[in-house]
């Protein structure tokens, strides 16, 4: 074709466009026109170069081919609705998976919880079985112990009856002993009378030491301690009044009573600075019981743990083997200290034993050992003592080795009991030269049968009854 037929061929397809086509992206893009010149039919002027046409032009009448590869703003809205859309779906099905997994999450924490439930219910019922067994099983031991309740009890009615036959044959036998026992004095009586014989009944010697200047008080006298059941128990309390003499003596001193200690014994009170004579508590080694007793810290530089203590027969000192074990008495007044105390208070170490003894004319003497100690209650708290010095005389050196007898055990080497005649508790011999736990006499020189006052025989002999006497333990310097 020749280059005019071109030329007219490219006019006819411009004039026959509409003006709703688009050629941006094929051709050359001219200002927009005014609405006014939207009616004409072509939108686009182009300026052919005038050529000569020299064959023939040919026309079209289905105009040029769609461009199916051309992207509108219509599609372009259409994607982007559509990714819009979908965008929505997918927020949508987010949302959706979002609580179908929050729900998942609570299926299984409920399955965990549905496990653990069903292991506790699993575990309370293997509880309860459990307890159900024991149940049955003490029912059972408790069906067994009635049983046993009831053969015990059959036991003892029959063993009350066989102790009430017991009983009658007993009252028998005794009604048969009484009997028998005058027919027996009754016979004694016949024989003594027939036969004329006598034996006079065992008595302790009496001692033999006289001093030649028994300290009177111009007059004898048999009076003894008043009271004798005015025993006090073993320890006085702080705001107990201080003992009155029955014989109206005026009463002690107010008492002393420290709130320190305790003390292993007075000598380490008084080292703890406590130089004034009264009660203290003390506790001695190797033993838990406390001990209340009275101090002595205003003779020979103090020290003195008092074991004994007599001065007015307040107190009876006729006592049995439990009191004189214990203690007994009133801590300010007259008092003994206890047999178990002072062997635990002399084992702590050496100690050393003063006697103090005052006659009825205000004279004191004294007599010191210069070692004391007692054994256990298995060898009845013998007796050890050491060397003697003093102004008194020794008369406790014959209880040396001795064994404690009271009225109710007998440990001494007379044939009788010693503490029956002497009426106290001592370290009899046979039964001895001394006896500061017998009888308070007023006045010194006592009438008695037996020698049973508070006697020192080498000062003021056997029937010389002491007005005060005190003995006092102290470890050795």
């Amino acid at each position: 074709m020749q280059p005019a037929a071109w030329n007219l061929y490219a006019l006819l397809c411009l004039c026959a466009c509409k003006p709703g086509d688009s050629l941006s992206e094929k051709a050359v893009s001219r200002p927009r026109r005014s609405p006014d010149e939207d009616g004409k039919k072509c939108a686009y002027t182009f300026l052919i170069p005038q050529q000569k046409i020299t064959g023939p032009i040919c026309a079209s009448a289905t105009g040029p081919e769609p461009d199916l590869e051309r992207v509108t703003r219509m599609d372009i809205a259409d994607v982007r609705e559509v990714l819009s859309k979908q965008r929505r779906e997918i927020e949508t099905l987010q949302l959706v998976v979002d609580v179908d997994g929050n729900m998942v999450s609570e299926m299984k924490l409920l399955r965990k919880e549905s496990r653990n439930m069903n292991s506790r219910v699993t575990q309370l019922y293997m509880q309860l079985l459990h307890e159900i067994i024991r149940k049955r099983d003490n029912a059972l031991e408790l069906a067994q112990l009635e049983s046993r309740v009831l053969n015990v009890t059959a036991d003892m009615l029959r063993l009350a009856a066989r102790y009430k036959e017991l009983e009658v044959r007993f009252a028998a036998l005794a009604a048969t002993v009484n009997n028998q026992s005058v027919l027996i004095m009754t016979l004694e009586e016949q024989c003594l009378r027939t036969y004329g014989r006598h034996d006079p009944p065992v008595v302790p010697p009496l001692v033999q030491v006289v001093p030649e200047n028994i300290p009177l008080n111009h007059h004898f006298t048999n009076e003894i301690q008043r009271n004798h059941n005015r025993a006090f128990p073993r320890g006085s309390r702080v705001d107990a009044l201080p003992t009155n003499s029955p014989l109206g003596f005026p009463p002690p001193p107010p008492v002393n009573l420290s709130s320190e200690g305790p003390f292993r014994d007075c000598y380490q009170a008084r080292q703890a600075g406590h130089g004034i004579s009264g009660m203290y508590l003390l506790k001695a080694d190797d033993s838990d019981r406390l001990i209340q007793a009275w101090c002595e810290q205003g003779l020979d530089n103090g020290g003195w743990t008092v074991l004994q203590r007599r001065r007015d027969g307040s107190v009876n000192f006729f006592r049995n083997w439990e009191n004189y074990k214990k203690g007994f008495g009133n801590i300010d007044g007259e008092y003994w200290l206890g047999l178990e105390n002072i062997y635990n208070l002399a084992k702590q170490g050496d100690y050393r034993l003063l006697v103090e003894l005052e006659d009825w004319v205000g004279k004191k003497v004294y007599a010191e050992y210069s070692s004391f100690h007692l054994e256990s209650e298995n060898e009845s708290y013998r007796l050890r003592l050491g060397t003697y010095q003093g102004n008194a005389g020794d008369s406790f050196g014959v209880h040396n080795g001795k064994q404690f007898t009271t009225l109710d055990r007998d440990k001494d080497v007379f044939s009788g009991n010693c503490a029956h005649f002497h009426k106290g508790g001592w370290w009899y011999n046979a039964c001895g030269q001394t006896n500061l736990n017998g009888v308070w006499y007023s006045g010194g020189v006592y009438r008695s049968k037996f020698q049973d006052g508070i006697f020192w025989a080498e000062y003021g002999g056997g029937f010389y009854s002491m007005k005060a006497v005190r003995m006092m333990l102290r470890p050795i310097d």
